[in-house]
């Protein structure tokens, strides 16, 4: 229900640890050494076996990394855990670095004036980022020396196992498409490139081209594993324990083998022809070992992500049922903090507990998408905060409440952070969630000429706050999967991300504003990207636009309706009647009289 690993990651565990991992560099002969939170495969969520920069440093977020110097060790973190890190590492022996504005060759320069080695594990950095980096390091002196092997690895006692658990079918009905189909297509894409096969090491990507799901990381539908996708469609997948397919070959279909996950690197030395690999996310090992043999490298983006991320009828209508089975859940949650809240004394766990209990009595729940966020009073402005039973805090009256949770259904994957008033609320508050407010308004009913990206959206969500002299450190919106990674990409709205969006592409739409120490307000739905309807007068030219789908009222006792445009007034009262109107056939009575209270026109 709330996080289990602060017992391994307490701050105080981590100079004992560091100075073990110093004494493993300098039997290596090493000035530095890179830790990430990544995994071979590259996964922002990663197995309790590969939570490498949390076992050493106790920060917990899902994106960072530390270098480690012998005489410092920087852990760089983005604006979303800038309060966060500092809650979880000892200062003493680390040192927070504000990333990206500090770079990681920035920072060696500073502090290895001197020059020296730098080392990093090979199977944990892609060739991309290692080519950037020593890019970046040109005429400094310092060399990076790729290594065989993970140093912290070689020092962590008790480490758990790498997971190895079942896996099942994703049904074609609900994939919209077979994976011979699948491959048989993407094969056609790597011969057309003059390709005779690609290297895929993202687990979604797998899970996605082969209509399997697993449950090796938790709160993603996913297996670790390797493959090699040929360009006629044939694919062999390579995984620690193969008898694990066996119940799904079938659904899989002709063409596909699976081989013990160690014979994958002796495979890729074998291989002659021309390899495609994702220099972006492959590991840099994989360049490497295709190297060693008699195989051509041909760099290119993984063929499985953008057919991934554009959705086709099929799933795009079972992430809308997922997410009106899901809205219920979370109407139901919401009447019960109503009633329960103000004259009781919840804690954060409590909440947390709760709407997982209301998930999980929707019979259909797999799994929840990620560690619910719920963040009372100043826990609020902790953009990615995680309860812990040290952490855990009353929800007092006169404050908000953040909740950003949501759930991995077989037909969908959902997501959603509503801001919530427990009690009187005060006026500041009230006027930061109406800037945020009317940002989502915002992204939700643009129209924009097809070819346009992520970035090009991103202020829009942004100018209310902008105004007002305010702003927020991170993305608006990320790439959601179905029943796959509720992080996905490659689509974004971000001042970032330079990805043409793409009808089919699902994304969130979360605005937020953080005042450490004070509040944090965050409004989120999940959107498709659809054609937008032809309009009279209209240009010829194609435009996009976004269809909603979540359902799930707004805090109406938070918005400060006089702030309001009419058109965004307009907006909040279509969207509450769409909820009541899709919702309240799916809850219960107590819940359907507290739905037609939250969905009252303004």
């Amino acid at each position: 229900m709330f996080q289990t690993f602060e017992t391994a990651t307490r701050p105080e565990n981590g100079p004992p640890r560091l100075a073990a991992l110093r004494a493993k560099m300098a039997k290596h002969a090493l000035d530095g050494y890179l830790v990430p939170r990544s995994d071979v495969h590259q996964g922002e969520y990663v197995a309790p076996a590969d939570e490498c920069l949390a076992w050493l440093t106790g920060f917990t977020g899902s994106a960072g990394f530390c270098a480690v110097l012998n005489d410092v060790a920087g852990v760089f973190v983005d604006g979303r855990y800038r309060v966060q890190v500092h809650a979880q590492i000892d200062p003493t022996a680390f040192t927070p670095v504000n990333w990206p504005e500090v770079t990681l060759a920035a920072w060696l320069r500073t502090n290895m004036p001197n020059g020296g080695t730098f080392g990093f594990d090979s199977l944990l950095h892609t060739k991309k980022e290692i080519d950037e980096l020593e890019k970046r390091l040109a005429g400094s002196g310092i060399g990076l020396k790729p290594m065989n092997g993970s140093l912290v690895h070689a020092i962590w006692d008790n480490r758990p196992p790498p997971p190895s658990k079942p896996i099942s079918a994703h049904s074609e009905g609900l994939a919209g498409e077979s994976s011979t189909s699948k491959r048989t297509r993407l094969g056609a894409v790597l011969k057309e490139a003059g390709q005779d096969a690609v290297v895929l090491t993202l687990p979604d990507s797998i899970c996605w081209l082969l209509n399997i799901r697993g449950s090796d990381v938790a709160h993603n539908p996913v297996m670790q594993c390797f493959a090699i996708l040929q360009a006629d469609g044939s694919i062999i997948v390579y995984d620690a324990n193969p008898a694990r397919y066996s119940d799904v070959a079938s659904h899989i279909g002709t063409g596909f083998q699976v081989q013990p996950v160690n014979e994958f690197h002796a495979a890729l030395r074998a291989f002659s022809g021309t390899m495609r690999v994702d220099a972006a996310s492959a590991p840099l090992a994989i360049s490497q070992q295709l190297a060693e043999g008699s195989a051509n490298t041909a760099y290119g983006e993984d063929p499985c992500i953008l057919p991934k991320a554009c959705k086709n009828a099929a799933e795009i209508a079972g992430s809308a049922e997922a997410h009106l089975r899901d809205g219920a859940a979370m109407v139901e949650f919401l009447t019960w903090l109503d009633a329960t809240a103000p004259n009781s004394r919840l804690t954060e766990i409590d909440v947390v507990t709760e709407l997982e209990v209301c998930r999980r009595a929707t019979n259909a729940l797999r799994e929840i998408s990620f560690e619910t966020i719920a963040g009372s009073g100043p826990n609020g402005a902790i953009v990615h905060y995680r309860v812990t039973k040290d952490t855990n805090r009353e929800v007092k009256n006169g404050e908000l409440l953040l909740i950003d949770s949501g759930g991995q259904y077989v037909d969908g994957t959902t997501d959603i952070t509503r801001t919530v008033a427990v009690g009187d609320i005060g006026q500041d508050e009230k006027e930061c969630f109406t800037r945020v407010l009317q940002g989502m308004i915002a992204i939700s009913r643009v129209r924009w000429p097809k070819g346009l990206a992520g970035r090009d959206l991103d202020a829009l969500a942004r100018y209310p706050l902008w105004l007002a002299g305010q702003d927020y450190d991170h993305g608006t919106g990320h790439g959601v999967g179905a029943f796959l990674s509720v992080h996905e990409g490659p689509q974004r709205i971000s001042k970032v991300s330079d990805v043409p969006l793409q009808t089919g592409m699902i994304l969130s739409n979360e605005p937020g504003y953080y005042r450490e120490g004070a509040f944090g307000i965050r409004i989120e739905n999940l959107i498709v990207v659809e054609d937008a309807p032809a309009l009279p007068g209209a240009d010829a030219r194609t435009m996009l636009s976004f269809r909603t789908l979540t359902f799930v009222p707004i805090d109406r006792r938070l918005i400060l309706t006089e702030n309001l445009t009419n058109d965004e007034r307009a907006w909040v009262d279509a969207y509450h009647a769409q909820v009541f109107e899709k919702i309240a056939p799916r809850v219960t009575s107590t819940a359907r009289i507290w739905l037609e209270g939250a969905t009252a026109p303004l």
